[in-house]
């Protein structure tokens, strides 16, 4: 019995944090030396990225929003980045992750008419930026008055990758029982953790992370609709060539190197990111190996060039992940496209981004039986890899 993705909704907060500002509000900070004065510039520029957004109000209008009152991550009079502490930190992510797991998650019930709340019989929550108790979880149960027997996990502090193991065990929930209709929503608030720092680790992390939110209805593929009150909800009963995902493989593959390469710590002020210069080289040398158990899944994959496979929901880590995946399995711009949309719109917002890519590709062109395969990668060095069909 296979799983379907019946609906993927995004959201991101109001904030709009434009690259060329952030970019020169940073290099002008006075803690930085002249190698630093170089790398943020640098950096900033080989991002790939346009624009990202952020629940911090420091920032709106570039931190000229802020005037007139005290900042806490930044400081409007002197246009200086401030460095709180990692309680405060994780208290922001407290007042807004709330509101953006909410937004996801109601957005991907809304868009299967054919569901309400109560049929959700699980929440899978993902997040590595933030902590809470009660969590998201309940949240979500509260806020979209879910019932109150649904059952509920929450995967955290995993990174990047996190959202295809959610998937991975929405797909085993509904294949155990195809009755049930699973929320998976990913929220991560990694700008509240940027800091200033001389070394490209730090610097390469500030041009990078955002804030986003992601949520997924997953089903069986023969799941029952029409419950009681479902056929109620406007559209229900007019909703021809909906689109979904059918998610026929998972695979976990760790590299043989990059534990210290990619690694998520927590600090006294905020959690520390370390994104080594060699990743994408690692990523590089071990991508094709990290394939391999997915693709076995369906022998006649293995010898079909991978361009064959007509969509790739490759995680933007940064452009140059990007590029090294494309040259390496010598896919098209095309198939590359929606990875590097939503980095230049977005940035890389951790575990919901490879869902904004997914987004893009179900909502796109193309045709039913076509192939997907999706990609992240995060601390180990862990590859988590999935097999969608278009449906």
């Amino acid at each position: 019995m296979a799983a379907l993705i019946r609906s993927l909704h995004t959201a991101v907060p109001s904030i709009v944090l434009e690259q060329e500002t952030v970019r020169d509000v940073l290099a002008a900070q006075p803690g930085l030396n002249r190698l630093g004065q170089r790398l943020v510039p640098a950096a900033f520029n080989a991002s790939g990225i346009e624009r990202r957004h952020t629940v911090v109000e420091d920032w709106r209008d570039g931190g000229r929003g802020a005037r007139g009152r005290i900042g806490t991550f930044f400081d409007p009079d002197t246009a200086h980045v401030l460095n709180p502490s990692t309680g405060t930190r994780n208290l922001v992510y407290t007042e807004h992750a709330a509101d953006l797991y909410e937004e996801a998650g109601r957005g991907a019930l809304e868009a299967c008419p054919d569901l309400v709340p109560g049929d959700v019989t699980h929440v899978i929550t993902v997040s590595c930026t933030g902590f809470f108790s009660p969590g998201p979880d309940y949240q979500l149960v509260r806020r979209l008055g879910l019932p109150a027997t649904t059952k509920r996990t929450h995967i955290g502090f995993m990174g990047c990758y996190a959202a295809l193991p959610a998937l991975r065990e929405a797909a085993a929930v509904c294949e155990a029982d195809p009755a049930a209709v699973v929320l998976v929503v990913s929220v991560e608030l990694c700008t509240l953790h940027v800091r200033l720092g001389n070394d490209q680790d730090t610097i390469v992390g500030a041009s990078l992370f955002s804030d986003g939110a992601a949520a997924a209805v997953v089903t069986s593929d023969s799941a029952a609709v029409g419950r009681p009150g479902a056929a109620d909800q406007p559209g229900a009963a007019d909703q021809p060539g909906r689109r979904g995902l059918l998610l026929d493989a998972f695979a976990t593959v760790l590299t043989p190197v990059g534990e210290e390469a990619m690694a998520w710590n927590i600090g006294d002020n905020g959690f520390e990111m370390i994104l080594g210069t060699y990743v994408p080289h690692i990523i590089d040398e071990h991508i094709t190996s990290a394939l391999e158990p997915l693709l076995c899944t369906e022998p006649e994959l293995t010898t079909r060039p991978y361009a064959e496979l007509e969509h790739w929901a490759i995680h933007p880590g940064g452009r140059s992940i990007l590029d090294k995946v494309q040259a390496r399995l010598e896919l098209t711009d095309e198939q590359l496209a929606p990875a590097r949309n939503v980095l230049r719109d977005f940035g890389n917002m951790s575990s919901a981004t490879v869902m904004f890519v997914l987004q893009q590709i179900m909502d796109g062109p193309g045709e039913t039986g076509e192939r997907v395969c999706a990609m992240a990668f995060g601390p180990g060095l862990t590859v988590e890899s999935a097999l969608m069909t278009r449906a």
